[in-house]
């Protein structure tokens, strides 16, 4: 389970986070939505350990992040950006294999988990063999799945995992991702500028906006009881193809 309570977070005296609360059972997936600028990055950093936060806490499972070394804390996240952040210079096999290498993992661990979690995301061998320019860009991503899920983290966290690919990867990556969360059975906390994606792939979603949420629900909760006109609003501003019969 993924807890971060009364978040506050300011930058040069303009607060960029106020009083979020939010909490992903474990085993769930949940979407984070907002425009630009709404602090949804901020949020994913602070939960990663990479800033801190002026104001509450973030837990894992009880556990407190402030309660670890930074190196204990990344090994219980799993991280996937939004360009996939694979190391050009490595191989996708050892781009997935670097932090258990770094960590002092035997060889014979590491083929048999990289193993696993090359059949768990059904990428070939040979795929793995390339380097990242060799790569497409579905591919890119399951490669950088795995190397999220290396280290059996608790929690996994993927910012905006599928913002650059064509629309066709882009739906079939997200039937895929739906499956690969399943078996994973990891806690997943998803952020996303694309509502379809989070209705899709998420039990429950929190909007936030200006640094604050302005509400937590599953999609029907926001579409038919929304907690503010901003709620609607975006939700409105999802555009949708004309139908056809538009055209003359």
């Amino acid at each position: 389970m993924l807890e971060l309570q009364h978040i506050f977070k300011t930058f040069e005296d303009r607060a960029v986070l106020c009083d979020v609360n939010l909490v992903v059972p474990k085993g769930a997936t949940h979407a984070l939505i907002g425009s630009s600028g709404s602090g949804k990055t901020t949020l994913l950093r602070i939960t990663l350990g990479l800033i801190p936060f002026d104001k509450g806490y973030v837990k894992i499972n009880d556990q407190a992040l402030l309660s670890f070394t930074q190196i204990e804390w990344a090994d219980r996240i799993g991280y996937v950006p939004q360009d996939g952040g694979l190391f050009p210079h490595l191989s996708g096999k050892n781009n997935v294999a670097l932090i258990a290498k770094l960590r002092g993992w035997k060889r014979t661990r590491i083929e048999d988990r990289v193993e696993q979690l090359r059949t768990l995301v059904d990428l070939g061998e040979e795929i793995l063999a390339r380097f990242p320019y060799e790569m497409s860009g579905g591919q890119k991503q399951r490669v950088s799945i795995m190397r999220a899920a290396m280290m059996n983290p608790d929690v996994m966290l993927l910012d905006e995992p599928m913002a650059a690919l064509d629309p066709l990867i882009r739906r079939s990556l997200q039937q895929e991702l739906k499956s690969i969360f399943k078996r994973l059975d990891k806690t997943v906390l998803l952020v996303t500028h694309d509502l379809g994606e989070a209705v899709y792939l998420a039990e429950h979603i929190t909007m936030l906006h200006g640094g604050r949420i302005m509400q937590t629900g599953t999609y029907r909760d926001l579409l038919l009881n929304p907690a503010s006109p901003f709620v609607t609003e975006f939700i409105n501003a999802q555009r949708t193809l004309p139908d056809a019969s538009e055209f003359h």
